[in-house]
């Protein structure tokens, strides 16, 4: 089922520094901090702030779940992440049930129950910056989201800068400038995002 999402990644390096990103033919939408591979059938939903001066999270909604990438500032000395599961526990189990930990390609993977949805999220340290995607599915394919996930994130390149920014400080996005002159003509749903439609 994950082909459902298309041929998204072709090597299994990922992810990517842009200070090595590959020269591949994979379509990526830029968002400046990340650049993240477009999904197949992906509808795009941009989460902004009331007065939309900047973008909250960018999310794909595709037939296999919701898929949200973030990237964050962390020590050149890495670790971020796995100081970072066991809070992202405490705090998940407020709203979701069967919140857990499990090993996973890069680290633990966190999985839990919201809202009779299976949510996954996964953490990838890189150079100076840790990577983190979401991924929210319906039970019966919640197997083949966090495999999407993956893919997802093997694929994201990231775009870290050299601007000095504490540790877990959200690297800014930017949306590209097709996307933003469509932004007053485009109205939020009843989640309060936009969608820029299947790209």
């Amino acid at each position: 089922m994950t082909d459902q999402l298309g041929p998204i990644v072709p090597n299994p390096h990922g992810p990517y520094d842009e200070t090595n990103a590959p020269d591949d033919d994979v379509r990526r939408l830029d968002l400046g901090s990340i650049r993240m591979p477009v999904p197949a059938w992906g509808e795009c939903l941009v989460d902004m702030a009331p007065d939309d001066s900047m973008v909250h999270f960018v999310h794909w909604q595709t037939p296999l779940g919701r898929f949200t990438v973030t990237a964050y500032a962390a020590a050149p000395s890495g670790g971020l992440w796995a100081s970072i599961v066991p809070e992202l526990i405490v705090g998940l189990q407020e709203d979701c049930r069967g919140v857990h930990s499990e090993p996973g390609t890069w680290g633990a993977e966190v999985a839990a129950t919201m809202d009779d949805r299976a949510l996954r999220i996964i953490g990838v340290d890189g150079p100076r910056w840790m990577l983190r995607g979401a991924a929210l599915a319906a039970p019966s394919t919640a197997r083949h989201s966090a495999s999407a996930l993956r893919d997802l994130l093997r694929g994201t390149v990231v775009a870290r800068g050299a601007v000095e920014l504490p540790d877990r400080t959200m690297l800014p996005l930017v949306l590209p400038a097709e996307f933003a002159v469509q932004i007053p003509d485009i109205p939020k749903d009843e989640e309060g995002l936009r969608s820029f439609g299947v790209l």
